[in-house]
């Protein structure tokens, strides 16, 4: 993966190593300026992907052979002779640990070692991290908005940017607190859970019940087989005069599909309504077939419902379960799980909460994956020290200055447990302590310093790469999940909420206040 980057960072290298200062000491931080979705934190995500390419990080004779067709005639062979060389052994990475909480300006990554490598490292490390902290935080919205006992399923593969994006969407959704995914490859290379029954496609393949092949299931408890066709009829009169539905107005086809899934899955069926009408079709169509399957024994999991006013549906079909659960004596009916989907948005669950819907299982795909609202992250990766000396992008945008120097970076919490402000300080500053009274200057705040006093402490980075190998044990992804919902839990409700939130400050010292101006000032 050493050729995928943007030819200028190749350029860059020759102009670094024709210098002679490609093996100068360098240190460059992987940050981000604005929190996305007009939020106030994101989730940070995309470490071990990142460490994987490092281990792997070299040129082949190929990639040598590509670059020298490219590059202009006039390019040094012993140039390529020395990339065939590099690696990255001499890189050392620090990081947020993945699925930690993270805010603008302050570093995702830090990266050290000789120029020319660290500058070689920029757009990948930047294309495996950015969309991959993007989605898991748009994940994570969606997961604070249904709240933790509403169920979350990513289906997002046939509308998201390419298979890698579609396998990005499904793992990192999975870390900002989704459940499961109907993505199979992702379940096989990632462990995640996958669910899925059918489509719409499937209820219309079928047109009568003399379709229904095989027809006999056996009872739970053993026994003889049942047809269920048979069993499922009648039931059906039953239902409809329950529900006040014309048997005639029940489509047949529908029955049939919902008897041959039945048949297939008596311990996972679970009906999709809205092929035709719900009310009129699907719901009595389910309701026979689950109670001829809880007659031998089975119980049905669920439905569906994939268009219309789904809020409403819901309260709907399950009042239908309430009465078919007394009328049939069937308790458990009442408390069957009920599905939706259909371009769900943040919009769709907060409809879905004001309006006390009755779902218990969301399906999210386009707005989820595609990241509608925010398609792109924006990480930037800046040098910070060249040859032990710090450096500084100056611009008429504050902004888009960046903070100079090598640096740790601390998580101050207050008395409650809330982070209250990160801390940026100078890698040979004393680490602040709990209790103690520090000065500190907010980014984009003007004016004077403050003064803040943690009740504890963190050091937010670890070093994660040195001598070419990973050197810190890395988290499964269910225990990043856990990681990530701990950590959104901590945040105070002001800078956790996901409309007009409070802006998290993020600060420095008035060490590195000082040698930020000195830089701006020789720079004029």
């Amino acid at each position: 993966m050493a050729l995928l980057t943007d030819l200028y960072q190749v350029t860059m290298a020759y102009g670094y190593w024709r210098a002679g200062r490609h093996r100068v000491p360098a240190a460059a931080e992987l940050f981000f300026r604005r929190c996305p979705f007009r939020g106030a934190f994101a989730l940070g995500a995309g470490l071990a992907e990142g460490l994987r390419f490092l281990r792997a990080f070299r040129f082949s004779a190929a990639d040598i052979a590509y670059l020298r067709s490219v590059l202009p005639s006039t390019t040094e062979e012993d140039f390529f002779e020395y990339l065939a060389t590099v690696d990255a052994s001499e890189v050392t990475i620090s990081s947020v640990p993945e699925g930690s909480v993270v805010f603008s300006r302050v570093p995702l990554l830090q990266v050290k070692g000789p120029l020319l490598v660290v500058q070689l490292l920029e757009t990948t490390l930047l294309c495996l991290v950015s969309y991959a902290s993007l989605v898991a935080t748009n994940a994570a919205r969606f997961r604070l908005l249904a709240g933790p006992a509403t169920k979350l399923m990513e289906m997002g593969l046939r509308r998201a940017q390419g298979p890698d994006g579609g396998l990005s969407a499904s793992k990192y959704s999975y870390i900002g607190g989704f459940d499961c995914t109907s993505n199979v490859l992702a379940g096989k290379l990632y462990g995640i859970p996958v669910q899925g029954t059918v489509a719409h496609s499937f209820i219309m393949s079928f047109t009568s019940l003399a379709e229904v092949e095989p027809r006999v299931l056996t009872p739970l408890a053993g026994g003889e087989p049942v047809d269920l066709p048979s069993l499922a009829e009648s039931w059906l009169p039953q239902v409809c005069e329950l529900l006040q539905v014309s048997p005639d107005k029940v489509n047949r086809g529908e029955l049939a599909a919902f008897v041959s899934y039945a048949i297939s899955f008596p311990r996972n069926f679970q009906g999709l309504l809205d092929t035709y009408c719900v009310m009129r079709s699907g719901l009595p169509n389910f309701c026979a077939v689950a109670l001829a399957l809880n007659q031998l024994g089975y119980r049905a999991i669920g439905v569906r419902v994939d268009s219309g006013d789904l809020a409403k549906q819901s309260k709907e079909i399950r009042r239908v379960f309430r009465a078919c659960g007394s009328r049939f004596q069937v308790p458990w009916f009442e408390t069957i799980s009920i599905a939706v989907s259909n371009d769900i948005s943040e919009q769709s669950l907060e409809d879905f909460i004001r309006e006390r819907s009755e779902i218990n299982v969301i399906g999210i795909g386009t707005n989820l994956v595609t990241c509608p609202l925010q398609p792109s992250l924006g990480c930037i990766y800046k040098l910070v020290k060249v040859n032990g000396f710090p450096c500084l992008k100056l611009t008429e945008d504050e902004e888009k200055m960046t903070i100079p120097g090598t640096k740790t970076v601390y998580r101050l919490y207050d008395a409650d447990g809330h982070p209250f402000m990160d801390l940026m300080a100078l890698e040979e500053e004393p680490s602040p302590s709990a209790g103690q009274e520090l000065t500190v200057h907010v980014l984009g705040r003007s004016g004077e310093a403050s003064k803040v006093t943690p009740a504890t402490v963190e050091t937010l980075h670890r070093t994660y790469f040195r001598d070419g190998q990973v050197c810190e044990e890395l988290p499964s992804l269910p225990e990043v999940r856990s990681y990530a919902q701990a950590a959104l839990g901590q945040l105070s409700p002001a800078h956790r909420r996901l409309h007009e939130p409070e802006p998290y400050p993020v600060a420095i010292t008035e060490k590195l206040h000082l040698l930020f101006g000195e830089l701006r000032q020789a720079s004029l």
